[in-house]
């Protein structure tokens, strides 16, 4: 039954904000909005009676381009939760998602903003989906879980260590749950190899292999790279944020294009390969508890405004002698996309076109009681089954719905599978490899301290500094 639109009131006297960056700290922030009063108390546990009609979780979507909409779409399509507001720079991106959330529900209830301090501030939203471009994720995450909201956010965590560890800071501060979109964990076959490696089945774990697209990734735009009029309905300032000033220009924010530039994404060597490094430190938590060396060469994009990494080779050598080697995909075309655990009993290699082993035998695994189970713990066979297949019988480990366990976790106040600390680890491996090719020097890692032993420059690297005001 389609809830009425009456049980879902939108705020109409959101608290005062002020909209110019400037003036707008965190610390302002927490001052001028009402709903900041109740996050500083909120418990460890929500009840269920704490969400809206229907016990439904009240989401709002903040960014609701390509792949906003594909995870507002999957927001839509669970029960648990309903899609009470959405935010876009573009009036008319905000405008087809309202009509869309509209026509799931039958009715005009989800409201639309084009400030997500806005958003963020109606007390009657449990959650926020974030899914603006990366040099934005910080600013609204850390916003957001101040005021007392659960976060799903893409990947990756922003475009600088430093903003990674705020995110990390603000969401155990506040007690928050934090679902990032690597959803790749959700995956039976990723969590099949890894749990393989975890559990001793490969033997000793001599080297992964990681490798993400990156070159194959080229703009779009070829027009003129002289300022142009900001399109009607557009809001170029807000878009550009805490990025350096700059005038409009259609090159900046087509896509790909923007994911190529420095200014607003670190590259595909974070953005991309953050699902595949995800997947080599689930499989391996050493990568983000020991000291390592890292070294990588890259080749940098010049085409009109790109200018960040577009191929790279990096090699991480950890203080036990295991190695991983990170590349884009056609660096060294003997590495497969996704990720390969290799022991001295056999490997595993796992990407989103499936799954792969040596000895064979490794895929007819079922877990025993007492071996570690990867999230969800559950008991034998409840999350592996073996299924018959011509080639011969193979485990299979259960699909999980990456937007419901977060919704789950919302209302159980556990870590969903994609947790922040997990993605800062994905996040923060490929901009250390950046550094390293930025740099063209040997790195040295101390995990623990999270800086680089030895190196000023090198560590200096680790934060961006935000522009036109804006401050974390």
């Amino acid at each position: 039954m389609t809830p009425h639109p009456h049980h879902y009131p939108m705020q109409k006297s959101i608290p005062t904000i002020p909209l110019k960056p400037a003036a707008l700290t965190r610390r302002d922030f927490l001052k001028s909005s009402a709903a900041a009063v109740a996050a500083l108390s909120l418990p460890t546990f929500i009840p269920a009676s704490a969400f809206g009609a229907g016990n439904r979780i009240a989401l709002g979507c903040i960014g609701v381009g390509g792949m906003g909409v594909g995870n507002m779409k999957s927001f839509l399509g669970l029960d648990d939760c309903r899609v009470v507001a959405v935010c876009d720079v573009y009036a008319d991106r905000r405008r087809k998602a309202k009509e869309l959330a509209d026509a799931h529900y039958g009715d005009r209830g989800c409201e639309m903003y084009a400030d997500y301090r806005s958003l963020i501030a109606r007390p009657d939203i449990d959650a926020v989906m974030i899914a603006a471009q990366d040099h934005w994720h910080a600013l609204m995450a850390t916003a957001a879980a101040a005021v007392g909201k659960d976060l799903y956010c893409e990947k990756p965590m922003g475009v600088s260590v430093e903003q990674g560890q705020q995110i990390r800071r603000a969401v155990r501060k506040h007690r928050r749950v934090f679902q990032a979109g690597t959803w790749q964990r959700s995956q039976g076959k990723f969590r099949q190899a890894c749990a393989l490696v975890r559990n001793g089945y490969l033997g000793q774990l001599r080297e992964i292999q990681v490798a993400a697209p990156g070159p194959e990734y080229q703009p779009k735009y070829a027009g003129s790279l002289e300022p142009q009029p900001v399109p009607a309905g557009f809001d170029w300032e807000m878009w550009r944020g805490p990025a350096p000033a700059q005038p409009y220009n259609p090159g900046r924010v087509a896509w790909p294009d923007w994911y190529l530039i420095w200014d607003y994404c670190a590259g595909f060597i974070c953005n991309w390969g953050v699902h595949y490094l995800d997947i080599a430190a689930w499989g391996c938590p050493a990568l983000a508890r020991e000291a390592c060396e890292i070294q990588c060469q890259g080749v940098y994009r010049k085409q009109g405004f790109t200018d960040n990494l577009e191929r790279w080779q990096a090699t991480f050598t950890f203080a036990s002698g295991l190695r991983m080697r990170f590349t884009d995909c056609s660096s060294e075309r003997e590495l497969q996309t996704g990720t390969r655990f290799i022991g001295d009993q056999g490997w595993v290699h796992v990407s989103r076109a499936g799954i792969s082993a040596e000895p064979q035998s490794l895929l007819r695994v079922l877990l025993r009681p007492g071996e570690t189970h990867l999230y969800p713990v559950t008991g034998p066979g409840e999350d592996v089954v073996l299924i018959k297949k011509e080639t011969g019988d193979r485990a299979a480990f259960k699909d999980l719905n990456h937007g419901q366990n977060f919704l789950d976790c919302i209302r159980s106040r556990q870590d969903p599978i994609s947790d922040v600390d997990a993605t800062h680890v994905a996040s923060y491996l490929g901009l250390l490899a950046e550094i390293a090719a930025r740099l063209e020097t040997r790195l040295k890692w101390d995990p623990v301290k999270e800086k680089f032993i030895g190196n000023r420059e090198a560590n200096r690297r680790l934060r961006r500094p935000l522009y036109n005001g804006w401050k974390l």
